[in-house]
């Protein structure tokens, strides 16, 4: 009974600490499956995907990534194996109880085939990075890309015990893609593989740097693939740390491995294959698609008419535009203008106007018949608000237009004075 009671009490604190500390409880379960190594991080679950259903995937050039949930990390290896560096990783690895992704090139498999051995009796994932990693591929011929696809594969092939733990995965040297490249792979059931995030480990930069981009740029996304390479010194360095950092964070290693007839893809939606799936909440700021429709026939339609508007015959003209009865009755009552309207008397200013010459002597004209009397001073001056010049030039163009024209019989009285 004491027995019993006390597994009931272990057993309800496990289940209150499941709800309470989920993070915690699963990091302790992780722990439990390294033994030795009570504070691993260790690999929390096995993802099976089927390389001809998503044959693309990392957000660094593709749309899709790999399903994983919030705060998952895939690790995946470039370029090895090389003993000095590549045995390290893997101790390190080893040590944490995590199963990682290394895509081998073939000169390497081929000089050191035991690293590709031990890569797989540890329980890795093993794809291929082409035979001389040439940083070309996005611009040789495609007969040299596939020589440098199956010379990888073979010799990476020939290392291993078992030939069907190869992964049909492949990584692009340089991540230098072209589209003939990846459709030959895919045509082969061959996944390429990109990354969500690097920690360019490749440069000439310090561990410390390693790390703080591989923590930075997995914070900026959350979850996703994070690209290494296991030749570098820097690299040995810095992983230790950076799993550190990745426990006291609550991130969690997820193991990628290839369906077979034995091992069925990990169900999954469409969406999950998205970096950032949009929900509910989040607006779509673009349109929708317009359709192509394909239409059977393309004769155009004859213009209706008025039968087929079932319009009866006696109320057709209804239809049809017609005056109205205002315009008729205006057309009936006002008379025509007679051309004594339209006519004006011979000399008058405006018929003065109707010409250039004569417009500026009638103007000259119409200011000086509306012009005070000038007077007189002392001196004999003109004592107006015009000037003497202007005085004596209104009487002189008075007179020459008495010789060219008769005296008219109106002043305009609307005439401006110009100044």
């Amino acid at each position: 009974m004491i027995g019993s009671g006390v597994v009931f009490r272990t057993r309800s604190w496990a289940v209150l600490l499941g709800v309470l500390l989920p993070g915690l409880l699963t990091t302790a379960a992780f722990a439990a499956d390294c033994p030795g190594h009570p504070d691993a991080l260790g690999t929390s679950r096995t993802l099976v995907v089927d390389p001809r259903e998503h044959p693309r995937i990392g957000t660094m050039q593709y749309r899709e990534t790999l399903p994983l949930k919030d705060h998952e990390v895939v690790l995946t290896f470039d370029d090895g194996p090389l003993p000095k560096y590549s045995n390290q990783v893997l101790q390190i690895l080893a040590d944490e109880c995590i199963k990682a992704t290394f895509f081998i090139i073939g000169q390497q498999a081929k000089a050191n085939p035991e690293g590709v051995r031990k890569l797989v009796a540890a329980g890795h994932t093993v794809g291929t990075h082409t035979m001389t990693h040439p940083l070309t591929m996005n611009r040789m011929p495609i007969e040299k890309a596939e020589a440098e696809i199956n010379g990888g594969i073979e010799w990476t092939t020939a290392a291993m015990t078992d030939p069907s733990k190869l992964a049909p995965f492949f990584r692009i040297p340089g991540l230098m893609r072209a589209d003939a490249v990846e459709n030959l792979l895919i045509s082969r059931g061959i996944q390429v593989w990109s990354a969500d995030f690097p920690a360019d480990d490749w440069h000439h930069i310090s561990p410390d740097r390693v790390y703080q981009l591989a923590i930075q740029r997995l914070e900026a996304k959350g979850k996703g693939i994070l690209l290494l390479h296991d030749i570098q010194a820097r690299t040995v360095a810095a992983l230790p740390k950076i799993i550190r950092d990745l426990k006291a964070r609550g991130y969690r290693i997820v193991h990628v491995v290839p369906a077979t007839a034995d091992r069925p893809a990990t169900p999954t939606t469409p969406v999950e294959w998205l970096l950032h799936p949009p929900t509910e909440t989040t607006p779509i700021a673009r349109w929708p698609a317009v359709p192509n429709f394909v239409f059977t026939q393309t004769a155009t339609l004859p213009a209706p008419g008025l039968a087929d508007l079932n319009a009866q015959t006696a109320h057709q003209p209804l239809l049809l535009p017609r005056k109205t009865m205002a315009q008729s009755d205006v057309a009936a009552t006002l008379p025509v203008p007679g051309r004594d309207l339209f006519a004006i008397p011979e000399g008058s200013v405006e018929v003065l106007l109707s010409t250039t010459l004569s417009r500026r002597a009638a103007t000259r004209l119409a200011m000086a018949a509306e012009a005070p009397p000038a007077r007189k001073g002392k001196a004999g001056k003109v004592r107006t608000g015009q000037s003497a010049h202007a005085a004596h030039a209104a009487p002189k163009h008075a007179a020459q237009a008495k010789t060219t024209a008769p005296r008219p019989t109106r002043v305009a009285t609307g005439v401006k004075k110009r100044a």
